[in-house]
């Protein structure tokens, strides 16, 4: 395996680390923090914004839409010169990574111009509405309802766990348009914006802190959404959800590979102990991404394979995670004061990226159930990958 990069590739990394350097924020700029991932202060709308038009914010996309046509290569390239300097591409990921990539695919052209343009320009932000109190990552079990009403739909129901909400500015919400069909059918999208009659939002403390309020209970009390605001066709919400969750997943596994990174840049073995379970960590690491490497030439080369992306997604998930439960009891009751810094504080970063070891371990449970959960990947792995029947 080769694990270099043809000229090409390396001059647009060059071009885009010459537009970091030139227009990156200055920490003074940065003061205000994020208080959730639909919100996004001033300076950080100024900063995504100029990625957009110069084409750096999501460079696999067309001019249009912040991006100038990247090829894969050319698009890991750019992940990997922000990961190495601990840039956030945008404070709002849901709304850029997840929600402006679904209306891209699936929106029409009214609905990428007015609501798809704005979130990637930061001018508004996005949430998304799939997880609910019965149907948390079993989506086809939701029962949020919407009734065709001519030209409006009527929604009634409750969602849960829709990060960033309250700041949001709209939800892309799956809701069950036709009751009596199979449960991976009679689901659409909706587009609803937040401060419209019968949305209710309330922001609930995660287990990190009382501070810590990104979490929100959404309600829908008799909202009228018009029907222009459906995304995709009636009753093909699945379809839609697939793509929302797949939207980068050739590079999704790279995210895992930063946070093991970091693991290891931030903490310091000191028994023999720690460094036993730090020798695995840079194995492990390594591992991911000889693995990461191979699947990103499959994709260059046009190949298709996205089961065995689901190998990625398990193995760096849980190796971060176990990664970050060692540092967290290495560190013994010191790794539990919160707040605290495990590593040097940028301004171009989630501040969540420093905290705690106790912060850090408890957010990686995320990565184990974000985009589809451990226990979901395994069963794709068994029936796509290895071809075990089903029981």
């Amino acid at each position: 395996m080769r694990l270099t990069f043809d000229a090409d590739v390396e001059a647009f990394r060059a071009e885009f680390a010459a537009f970091l350097e030139a227009n990156l924020p200055e920490e003074a700029e940065a003061a205000e923090r994020s208080r959730s991932t639909g919100h996004v202060p001033g300076w950080a709308r100024r900063w995504q914004r100029s990625q957009f038009d110069a084409g750096w914010l999501l460079p696999g996309n067309p001019p249009e839409y912040g991006g100038r046509n990247a090829t894969v290569l050319q698009q890991y390239v750019h992940v990997e010169e922000l990961s190495r300097r601990r840039i956030c591409r945008s404070y709002n990921p849901q709304g850029v990574g997840i929600i402006a990539a679904s209306l891209l695919s699936f929106g029409t052209e009214e609905q990428k111009l007015r609501w798809a343009v704005p979130i990637l320009r930061a001018e508004i932000t996005a949430a998304l509405g799939m997880s609910e109190p019965g149907a948390g990552s079993d989506l086809a079990s939701l029962r949020t309802r919407a009734e065709p009403k001519g030209d409006h739909f009527l929604v009634n129901g409750q969602k849960v766990w829709t990060s960033g909400a309250h700041d949001a500015d709209v939800l892309l919400t799956f809701v069950r348009t036709d009751p009596d069909a199979p449960k991976h059918r009679g689901i659409s999208v909706l587009l609803i914006p937040t401060d419209g009659p019968g949305v209710t939002r309330r922001p609930f403390a995660s287990y990190t802190g009382p501070e810590d309020k990104d979490f929100n209970e959404v309600f829908f009390e008799n909202v009228r959404v018009p029907a222009g605001n459906l995304v995709g066709p009636l009753n093909e919400g699945w379809r839609v959800a697939n793509g929302s969750l797949g939207h980068e997943r050739t590079l999704m596994w790279l995210g895992e590979a930063e946070r093991l990174d970091a693991v290891m840049r931030d903490f310091t073995p000191a028994t023999a102990l720690d460094k036993d379970w730090y020798a695995t960590l840079v194995m492990d690491l390594q591992a991911l991404r000889l693995l990461g490497s191979a699947a990103l030439a499959r994709a260059a080369r046009g190949e298709q394979d996205v089961p065995a992306l689901s190998v990625l997604k398990v193995f760096g998930s849980e190796a971060a995670q176990r990664a970050l439960e060692r540092a967290l009891e290495a560190s013994g009751p010191d790794g539990l004061v919160h707040p605290a810094a495990t590593a040097p504080y940028h301004h171009m970063s989630f501040d969540d990226d420093s905290a705690s070891w106790f912060n850090r371990f408890a957010r990686s449970f995320g990565g184990t159930i974000a985009g589809g959960t451990s226990e979901i990947q395994r069963t794709i792995i068994a029936e796509r990958v290895l071809g075990l029947p089903r029981r």
